[in-house]
């Protein structure tokens, strides 16, 4: 059973529109659904990191996933995060163990606000920026068909993206291509460390998981599916030529061009059967 996104503040907004159409020329009055969106303010024992603009949902999820794929603190080092509401949007306060707390100082710094879009908006140095990827496990051992039944199950888990037709989503799934979470976001980087956080927090493996997500795979994508510890990222748009060679240099499957009719694959061949 696919679990969607959790309760908490609307993900949509009913907005009027005016519809124009080609075959007859004529305007009609519409409402539409679009998606919210909204600040999102992350800190480490009340200490602001950084702001990311993402839907208004799963913001604990949000914060767990951000705080492992972008090495900043392991899972096991996570206390508790606590959301409130703010005039400006919302903040999630992460409480990390104190020597992680410690080790804080350490981690990839961001001085400006980060974009619905972007995944290293603020990051101040080119060396900071394109870090020593992580290596993956073993991971799974998956067939072409799990592949394809994977994206099936993520079109159909995507109930944001049905009424709005504007966000991204990530799914996670086994080496069957069943898909147990699906998380959804105005950002293609939100959407996966949701659901990162959202595995984590329901004590899922991710030594034995599949990633699927909807956008384009550039190399930020691997570098945090790798450092959630998930060996095969499957995505629906082409990948970029550094997230291919970031993919290989972690021992990743990277699956990418990956729809109803086939999927390529640009690196870690030997986890598909028959390759």
């Amino acid at each position: 059973m696919v679990k969607a996104m959790s309760a908490g503040p609307s993900p949509t907004e009913s907005r009027p529109a005016q519809a124009w159409r080609a075959a007859d020329g004529g305007v009609e009055a519409i409402r539409r659904n679009v998606p919210a969106e909204t600040a999102v303010g992350l800190a480490y024992d009340s200490a602001p990191y950084v702001v990311v603009m993402a839907s208004p949902a799963d913001v604990e999820d949000l914060a767990v996933g951000f705080t492992v794929t972008e090495r900043v603190a392991p899972f096991a080092a996570i206390e508790r995060v606590t959301v409130s509401a703010q005039a400006e949007g919302l903040f999630a306060d992460v409480l990390l163990s104190r020597a992680a707390a410690a080790d804080l100082a350490t981690a990839r710094r961001r001085t400006l606000e980060s974009r619905s879009s972007c995944g290293l908006c603020g990051v101040e140095t080119l060396k900071a920026a394109v870090r020593p990827i992580l290596a993956v496990g073993p991971g799974p051992t998956l067939s072409r068909p799990a592949v394809q039944r994977a994206l099936a199950a993520l079109e159909t888990g995507q109930i944001l993206g049905a009424r709005t037709r504007a966000t991204h989503a990530a799914a996670w799934a086994d080496a069957d291509g069943r898909v147990g979470l699906v998380r959804e976001d105005v950002g293609r980087h939100n959407a996966l460390d949701k659901l990162v956080g959202a595995a984590l927090r329901a004590a899922l493996d991710p030594a034995q998981a599949v990633i699927v997500i909807t956008s384009r795979c550039s190399y930020e994508m691997v570098e945090k599916t790798a450092a959630a510890g998930v060996s095969v990222l499957v995505a629906i748009s082409a990948p970029t030529s550094l997230a291919i060679a970031q993919a290989e240099a972690a021992g990743m499957t990277l699956i990418a061009l990956a729809r109803e009719d086939g999927h390529t694959v640009f690196a870690g061949g030997h986890r598909l059967e028959g390759a």
